[in-house]
């Protein structure tokens, strides 16, 4: 009977049945996406979609919301529903969600090489879910890097297109900066490789040992014990 009551109109043989009350599912897929995309950047607004009113599902007290494989609560989505109850149902139902977020863009055409510079960088209000991954919200990580490829107007910077400048040059002289518990000691060395800004890099002590440090600015390689 309950299969005859899923797919058909309502019938004498069907009359005894609770349906489900659409307005509960809807009030379960929005919470279910308000709760799972509070920790999302920016501006979260959803939309739940549009649920056939004719549908006839039994009547379940507990209906649980949940992602399906492969999908995320980003952009055009879905979200599932299902009932564990004696008459087991699962329906799917369409959401959107938007992320609207300050997003760092280029103020100029830039080149392949150029530095972006303060002036390069605005911010300015975009979705989120309609651009690509990794979009940089912080304009201090784009300014001081280098344009892999070139950037128009108002193209939001991406951490794919940018390269952090190097700090440490292969074959470079550099200071030694060992630091440990109440001591402090300074010696120079080799760079065995170029390196950016935080990098590990391996150095050539003047008595030949290879040690790693972290490369900061001004040619100086910090050691910690």
């Amino acid at each position: 009977m309950a299969l005859c009551c899923l797919l058909s109109t309502f019938s004498p043989a069907c009359a005894s049945a609770g349906w489900q009350d659409i307005g509960m599912i809807r009030k379960t897929v929005d919470h279910f996406v308000r709760q799972n995309t509070a920790e999302l950047p920016g501006e979260v607004t959803s939309t739940v979609g549009a649920i056939d009113p004719r549908l006839q599902l039994p009547s379940c007290d507990t209906p649980e919301a949940f992602l399906p494989s492969g999908s995320r609560l980003w952009g055009n989505s879905t979200v599932g529903v299902r009932c564990q109850s004696a008459t087991p149902w699962t329906i799917y139902v369409p959401v959107s969600v938007r992320i609207m977020a300050q997003t760092a863009v280029a103020t100029r055409p830039l080149s392949a090489g150029q530095t972006v510079s303060p002036a390069d960088v605005a911010m300015q209000s975009n979705d989120l879910s309609q651009l690509p991954p990794g979009v940089i919200t912080d304009p201090e990580l784009a300014i001081g890097k280098t344009v892999i490829y070139s950037a128009s107007t108002g193209q939001p910077f991406r951490h794919d297109m940018l390269r952090a400048p190097k700090v440490i040059q292969q074959g470079q002289t550099v200071k030694l900066m060992a630091k440990g518990n109440g001591f402090q000691v300074t010696s120079e060395g080799k760079a065995l490789a170029n390196a950016t800004l935080g990098q590990v890099v391996s150095v050539r002590t003047q008595s030949g040992e290879v040690i790693s440090g972290i490369a900061k600015q001004n040619g100086v390689v910090e050691v910690n014990f």
